[in-house]
């Protein structure tokens, strides 16, 4: 039964962290590097990460710096921010690539809570269906007789104390991601 417990955690932890990562993406009124995480650019013919082809900086609250590490890739990287959905006009200073991140409106703001209360719901699904499948194992090691009809329920509440956590840690992130977006 330990192995199941420990298993049933490590897998809500991953779906946790995937769903750190993806909100970090959502752009708020501040200026954060994580922005253009999601941003991939032509480099010789292969869609490449712009995180690995330069450094992605913010000097002040408003504004972003890209420094590529190639330089002949500038213009590339200038096209991948202006084609991204993310609403910036980059400025090609020839070594770098300065982004002046604008004010989000209050309709931009609704729409980017909205998109993160959508990635919260379904990392809820994800830890959801991660104690369904946890309590189906607990079940199956049962009818192996290798748990007693006690130690399964003593897991299911073990499983589902789980899943309260994940599910109360979820919406603490949101929380505090819904709060960033809505700061002025």
């Amino acid at each position: 039964m330990e192995s199941v417990l420990t298993e049933t955690n490590e897998r809500m932890q991953k779906s946790l962290d995937a769903f750190d990562s993806n909100i970090a993406t959502i752009r708020t009124g501040r200026a954060n590097p994580d922005v253009l995480s999601r941003i991939g650019v032509s480099y010789y013919g292969t869609n490449t990460p712009l995180n690995q082809l330069a450094t992605v900086s913010s000097p002040d609250p408003r504004t972003l710096l890209i420094t590529p590490f190639d330089k002949s890739v500038i213009q590339d990287i200038e096209k991948a921010v202006q084609e991204s959905d993310l609403g910036f006009n980059p400025s090609n200073q020839g070594e770098a690539i300065y982004i002046t991140v604008p004010a989000l409106n209050d309709d931009r703001r609704r729409e980017l809570v909205r998109t993160a209360k959508n990635m919260a719901e379904e990392a809820k699904v994800a830890i959801r269906n991660i104690r369904r499948d946890s309590n189906v194992e607990l079940k199956e090691l049962h009818a192996e007789n290798l748990l007693t009809e006690d130690d399964v329920r003593l897991g299911e509440t073990e499983i589902q104390k789980l899943t309260n956590q994940f599910t109360s840690d979820i919406d603490e992130h949101l929380n505090r991601k819904e709060n960033d977006i809505m700061e002025v």
